[in-house]
């Protein structure tokens, strides 16, 4: 029993000596810290800006409120407040190496923080088994898209795992243990060198979204690919297609356009609805496969921004420190948040119904104002 705490105290002094040593080797010189506030506040700026956007957009624009979108909606939430709360928290830490907001906001932040990563990570996977089903059943997808009830369930299942998966061993661990850890002017959470916990939460946090992601990103590419071995392309249905685009813009313009299933052709050529319906399936195999490369894009950021800092954290506790440089792993750290701030870019890049939506945002039409004397009837009066 007397080794147990002998051995516990000389965890803690470790603990606590390393903590310390850890801050103080984050002291900047002056050049140095002005140049980490101007990038991190830029970093700040980036994350809320580009997520308040996408918020604005799926409020603004009907259009977007499909279930497909609430996932998106969800993630932007999620990093939106990354922005909003964690990072301007956590700034006067790293700048001065000592927490000085007490130990309840350390505790917030610290539930905060974890919640809001695992939540974006379990949001990017709801988005990939989204997109999955999209391709693979899309006739049950698209009857399914109005059914926003399921999709707010999915939204709320995400948060409560995210919190189940970190919130009670950061609210719980000094009172299961009896003592904490954590010096009074630190803050990081008390299982931060427990090798074996991280492990198991970052299987779930990372490995197995990262695994997931990665199949459906595959599953999709295989569909998409037995698809077009299944329907090729025939290059007079494209042309064929293509000529009744233009048939169709010219009767817009000149007036109401009857259904082209009851018009026929002349030369005994092929009917439009026929023609369209090939234009039709080439159109749906392009788009899948714009899904397909919309999803590896946010896959592969994820994972390049993620897995550096999940390695380094277990292979931290393990080694207890000694083994890799805090430099590296506060790096690592910011790579997180720097996740959070790509994420609004690749939704206009990667899907037009957002870009048509960001376009109404950031660029207006002005609205036509009529004077009195362009209306003669009101001239009249």
């Amino acid at each position: 029993m007397g080794n147990h705490i002998l051995e516990a105290n000389i965890t803690r002094e470790y603990i606590s000596e390393n903590s310390g040593k850890i801050r103080r080797d984050f002291a900047f010189a002056a050049p140095v810290v002005v140049l980490l506030i101007v990038v991190m506040v830029v970093l700040i700026v980036v994350i809320v800006l580009g997520n308040a956007l996408i918020i604005l957009a799926f409020k603004m624009d009907r259009s977007l409120r499909r279930q497909s979108n609430y996932f998106l909606l969800n993630l932007a939430i999620s990093d939106f407040l990354v922005g909003a709360f964690c990072v301007p928290v956590y700034l006067p830490y790293t700048l001065t190496g000592k927490w000085m907001l007490g130990r309840h906001l350390c505790k917030l932040w610290l539930v905060m923080d974890y919640l809001l990563c695992a939540a974006s990570a379990f949001n990017i996977v709801l988005i990939s088994y989204d997109r999955f089903l999209s391709v693979t059943r899309a006739v049950s997808y698209r009857a399914r898209q109005g059914m926003t009830r399921c999709a707010l369930g999915k939204m709320a299942a995400v948060w409560v795992l995210a919190f189940l998966l970190y919130g009670p061993a950061i609210l719980l661990w000094e009172h299961v243990t009896g003592k904490s850890h954590v010096p009074e002017d630190q803050c990081f959470a008390e299982f931060f060198h427990t090798w074996y916990f991280l492990l198991c939460a970052s299987t779930l946090e990372f490995f197995f979204p990262f695994l997931s992601v990665t199949f459906f990103n595959l599953s999709i590419y295989r569909s998409i690919r037995e698809r077009r071995a299944r329907h090729g392309p025939d290059p007079r249905a494209l042309a064929q297609a293509g000529r009744q685009r233009l048939r169709m813009a010219s009767c817009i313009c000149r007036g109401p356009l009857a259904p082209p299933e009851n018009r026929a052709e002349p030369d005994g050529a092929e009917r439009p609805g026929r023609s369209m319906r090939g234009g039709s399936q080439c159109s749906r195999l392009a788009q899948d496969k714009k899904i397909a490369k919309s999803l590896a894009i946010i896959v592969c950021v994820f994972a390049l921004c993620w897995a550096p800092y999940t390695l380094l954290m277990i292979i931290r506790a393990a080694c207890r420190g000694r083994c890799v440089s805090s430099h590296w792993y506060e790096v690592t750290f910011w790579l997180l948040w720097l996740n959070s701030a790509i994420n609004p870019f690749l939704y206009p890049l990667c899907h037009s119904s957002f870009r048509r939506a960001f376009a109404k945002i950031l660029c207006p039409k002005p609205r036509s104002t009529q004077t009195p004397h362009d209306h003669p009837a009101t001239a009249q009066r």
